[in-house]
């Protein structure tokens, strides 16, 4: 049991430390060749901070554990959506625009509508893989054109920068941190879960998905820090639309994955977490503290739900 907790740890801390290096230097080597910060931010930065979740979803999915592969997307982005956001509403409260109700929130309630109505079905196939992903391009290209970029804030850090060798480096380490950490972070999972007892799927909704999002929260506690909390509801919601477009989109394309029961509960959960947070952003354009408090605690609940049911 310890060990396997202490292979979870540190594979937590690769796909942390794995997830930087890859959005940084990357980012540092495309701006010394001239590619435009837009295109930095629309690729490298928005993926780049994706990583852990797709190698953890991926390498679960080609180990046959189809639970944990579908169960990191889904509780990744209930607790993006529950902890992290509340955890900032709570420290200083969320401003939101109509861009980010109408179109970017409602574009990610739709999908995930869209993958709860398909997992009905029972399973997540490669066309409905192929329809994600091509919705991820085609957002792309939609905010390409409006010359808008979903990772302006990760890119603050790198102002005043020029790229090194040790930034080539980096980016390797950083693939080879994120391969790593998610191949622990599958094994290690479902030694834990056997240990307690407990399906794959309440550990990966619960704390591989906790593990996972990370690089979320550790971007949104640094805006929060220097005062740029506009900038957090726009990562956090464009964040929960690469997981489920990119990220399972991408699983799904390579390999199709079954739909367990669970899956369709954890799904319906996320469909009225999405649905709570775009009713709290409309009434009164802004998450107060106490609303911050009351996604905190939902996503609390859930856990001891999960753990308890």
């Amino acid at each position: 049991m310890l060990i396997d907790i202490t292979t979870f740890c540190v594979s937590a801390v690769l796909l942390w430390f794995g997830a930087s290096w890859i959005v940084n230097s990357a980012a540092l080597i495309a701006r010394k060749y001239n590619v435009s910060e837009l295109v930095i931010g629309l690729t490298i930065v928005a993926m780049g901070t994706s990583a852990p979740e797709f190698l953890v979803t991926f390498n679960a999915a080609l180990r046959g554990h189809n639970d944990i592969s579908l169960s990191n997307v889904v509780g990744s982005n209930i607790f993006n959506l529950g902890f992290i956001l509340g955890l900032m509403a709570m420290i200083r409260p969320l401003v939101a625009s109509r861009t980010v109700v109408y179109r970017d929130g409602l574009l990610l309630l739709a999908t995930t509508a869209c993958i709860l109505l398909v997992s009905f079905t029972g399973e997540l196939g490669r066309v409905f893989g192929g329809a994600l992903v091509a919705l991820l391009v085609g957002y792309l290209v939609f905010l390409g054109m409006r010359r808008e970029s979903p990772g302006e804030a990760e890119l603050e850090e790198l102002k005043g920068r020029t790229a090194s060798w040790r930034d080539v480096v980096l980016l390797v380490l950083g693939f080879g941190a994120i391969t790593a950490g998610g191949h622990l972070m599958v094994s290690a999972a479902t030694s834990i879960a056997e240990d307690f007892g407990v399906s794959s799927w309440v550990i990966g909704v619960t704390i591989v998905a906790a593990g996972t999002s990370l690089p979320e929260l550790v971007t949104c506690l640094a805006a929060s820090v220097k005062g740029k909390n506009e900038m957090l509801l726009g990562n956090l919601i464009g964040s929960d639309f690469f997981n489920f477009a990119g990220v399972l989109g991408l699983t799904c394309l390579i390999k199709p994955l079954t739909v367990s029961p669970e899956a369709g509960s954890g799904l319906i959960v996320l469909v009225g977490m999405v649905g709570l947070v775009l009713i709290m952003l409309r009434t009164g354009w802004r998450v107060t503290r106490l609303e911050g408090a009351l996604l905190v605690g939902i996503n609390l609940l859930r856990w001891v739900n999960d753990f308890t049911a």
